[in-house]
């Protein structure tokens, strides 16, 4: 069974992704559980994992992992996104009678990219929710009608601002049970902007059935009738959309690989299959329920991602708050798209070249945008990911230790 509740129309706040926290019965829980307030990291990893993330090794880009994986659910569902393992893990969930429900999004009826929140109570209905949605969903919504309805254990699918709340609300929900499945961030837009954004790649947006950034520095677009598309990344007409399509809460995100997930499935070090990463006891309970259907090996990791890096560092600091691009001649699009997937950071270095682009984007974005904001809303770990490219605190950019209180 799918259950779409209606909600309640969100509380007006400033940075805010619309997680559902300010359509609840209780508005004013956004102040304890927002990221883009006052995040504590270091807390809520106590809490969830036991630990802090460590500051060196591959935690002080990826947050606290217990194993890591290269893996690919055989065979791959159709329909999935990549083999399906994210909707898959939260099936398992409901069939072994674990949870009783799963929060997460299926397609809007009239807009099969919009997302919409839904609580699935059957493990056949989760098919529905597999595929990628764009656009703004308040998912953290869903947790009063599945207290509502009787449900004890849940799981929940989400991205990292939406979990971030989840866990800085979890003590207070009353909940028995939560298995968290984390997606990295997903650089979110409005749908609107999104449908704007296929426009621009092809003549027959309304035929597009799939698109994908891959590891490969390439999207993907496969169509209605069975056809392919590669456009490498260098190509895309990103310097052609408005300066405002990644809203200032994308380009200041803190978690780019949902830290507090028990489990966190994404693409960045898969070089084509899926990237998983198991950050505790409660994560692993979830991958061993699909012991003999999912295929695990070692990450791997290629190229450097130094230069990349600095060259996206000062294109964000050119760009005054647009998208951080610059034009370049069409011939050495072409030459650059073809190199790039061949001599650029892949797997694993290819993932630590994202986070530490994000960690320096949200640093610029805010001292541009919202500089009263960075105190509080920097945590150590960005501040760690942006210092080798010459991105250090400024005068009452950070709290220090005797100011905490």
């Amino acid at each position: 069974m799918i259950t779409i509740p209606d909600f309640k129309t969100p509380a007006p706040r400033g940075l805010c992704t619309d997680c559902g926290v300010s359509r609840m019965d209780d508005p004013s829980a956004c102040g304890k559980a927002c990221q883009f307030i006052k995040p504590d990291y270091p807390e809520l990893e106590n809490k969830i994992h036991s630990r802090p993330a460590k500051s060196d090794g591959d935690e002080r880009f990826f947050g606290v992992t217990q194993a890591m994986y290269r893996a690919a659910l055989t065979p791959p569902r159709e329909g999935a996104q990549w083999t399906g393992l994210t909707t898959r893990l939260a099936e398992q969930l409901l069939e072994s009678g674990k949870v009783d429900a799963v929060l997460t999004m299926v397609p809007d009826a009239t807009d099969r990219w919009r997302p919409r929140p839904a609580i699935i109570t059957d493990p056949a209905d989760m098919a529905e929710a597999r595929g990628m949605r764009m656009g703004y969903a308040p998912l953290l919504a869903l947790l009063e009608p599945a207290q509502d309805a009787g449900h004890k254990r849940i799981a929940v699918i989400g991205i990292p601002c939406q979990i971030y709340a989840l866990r800085a609300l979890e003590h207070d929900l009353g909940f028995d049970r939560i298995y968290v499945i984390g997606t990295p961030c997903s650089d979110n837009t409005t749908t609107a902007n999104f449908h704007s954004f296929l426009a621009r790649l092809t003549d027959a947006p309304e035929t597009v059935t799939y698109l994908e950034f891959r590891a490969d520095y390439h999207v993907e677009l496969r169509f209605r009738d069975g056809t392919q598309r590669l456009i490498p990344f260098l190509k895309l007409p990103l310097s052609d959309l408005p300066d405002d399509f990644f809203p200032v809460t994308c380009r200041t995100c803190v978690d780019y690989t949902n830290r507090l997930a028990d489990i966190t499935v994404g693409y960045m070090a898969g070089e084509g299959d899926q990237w998983l990463l198991v950050r505790n006891a409660r994560g692993q309970e979830m991958l061993d329920g699909l012991a003999g259907e999912v295929t695990l090996a070692a990450p791997g990791s290629r190229g450097k991602r130094q230069s990349s890096v600095k060259g996206f560092v000062e294109n964000t600091r050119l760009a005054a708050g647009g998208l951080p691009l610059r034009r370049m001649p069409d011939w050495l699009r072409g030459v650059m798209g073809w190199l790039m997937p061949r001599i650029g950071p892949r797997g694993l270095e290819f993932a630590r070249a994202r986070v530490e682009m994000k960690a320096a984007e949200t640093i610029l974005h805010l001292r541009r945008e919202e500089p009263a904001k960075i105190k509080n809303m920097v945590p150590d770990h960005v501040w760690n990911l942006a210092a080798p490219y010459g991105l250090e605190p400024q005068e009452g950019e950070q709290i220090k230790p005797d100011q905490s209180t």
